[in-house]
């Protein structure tokens, strides 16, 4: 993603200028709480009321045909991890997809497992 401040290159001419506000419709925070680096998110449904979303919702529902961490899924998008949020947020409230804890930080009574933790700081540098 370019930036508006990096100025232009030829090189760079096909390349969008998109500021993240403009995907997530002006939004700068999530209303929600629930939403960490490691919750699982998975797709719920076909993908059929996704009409009207964002291409970026669609993504996100796309990849998450399997359970993708928070942090997976802003790793995969290129976007920041707060907008991602957003967007997630949007998927949730449309009912297409489900966030929960992971299995191992739930059954721990809320103490992540070190996979858990090397696996977001892992996604995390990938960012």
């Amino acid at each position: 993603m370019k930036h508006w401040a990096e100025g232009s290159d030829d090189d760079d001419a096909d390349e969008p200028l998109v500021r993240p506000y403009t995907i997530t419709g002006g939004r700068t925070t999530t209303e929600r709480d629930d939403l960490t680096l490691i919750t699982l998110v998975t797709a719920l449904s076909e993908g059929r009321g996704l009409r009207g979303m964002q291409p970026e919702h669609r993504t996100i529902f796309a990849l998450c045909k399997r359970p993708l961490a928070v942090a997976e899924i802003a790793s995969a998008l290129n976007l920041p991890v707060s907008v991602t949020k957003i967007l997630i947020g949007d998927l949730l409230e449309a009912g297409q997809v489900r966030a929960r804890p992971p299995l191992a930080f739930a059954q721990a009574g809320g103490i992540p497992d070190m996979a858990i933790l090397e696996a977001v700081r892992d996604g995390l540098r990938e960012l």
